[in-house]
């Protein structure tokens, strides 16, 4: 990983790409969903505070555990301006964001259960398939395709 000197308090995007292994891509994304800012120079290059480098690891973390960029963007504007995340804030986050993860883990664990019945009925039918229509309470009367006829008929006469 390239070293930066510690005499050099800003990052062009290719630096800050090599020192946080985010794409370049990805950098411009972030910055573009108010998750990074950058100043433009008066070549307009984009140029980081090193910090910014934190603030894309706190990214890059919540993102692997699954939180959305939304949710991110709204933790890190609680913190103030342009300041660094911190190991207390990771804390502090990563707290409240564990109900929401534990309620994806047993949507995950639902989805895995149903897709072992899915595979064993070998048909993936869309009448009764339970993942790709889950929690269907006209399922039980007839398939979906057949009610909007139905509705469509109502309508008519």
């Amino acid at each position: 990983m390239p070293q930066i000197p510690e005499k050099i308090h800003e990052l062009t995007v290719g630096q800050l790409s090599a020192r946080s292994g985010a794409a370049v891509s990805a950098l411009h994304f972030y910055e573009s969903k108010g998750l990074i800012s950058s100043r433009r120079t008066s070549g307009n290059q984009r140029r980081y505070t090193r910090d910014t480098l934190r603030r894309v690891a706190f990214v890059r973390a919540a993102q692997r555990v699954g939180i959305p960029l939304a949710t991110i963007r709204d933790a890190l504007a609680e913190l103030p301006e342009e300041r660094t995340p911190t190991h207390e804030d990771w804390a502090r986050l990563s707290e409240a964001w564990r109900s929401e993860l534990d309620e994806r883990i047993k949507q995950l664990n639902r989805l895995r259960d149903h897709l072992t019945d899915c595979i064993g009925c070998g048909c993936l039918s869309l009448d009764s398939c339970v993942l790709s229509n889950p929690d269907d309470a006209f399922g039980e009367r007839m398939a979906g395709s057949r009610l909007m006829v139905e509705r469509g008929r109502g309508r008519r006469g």
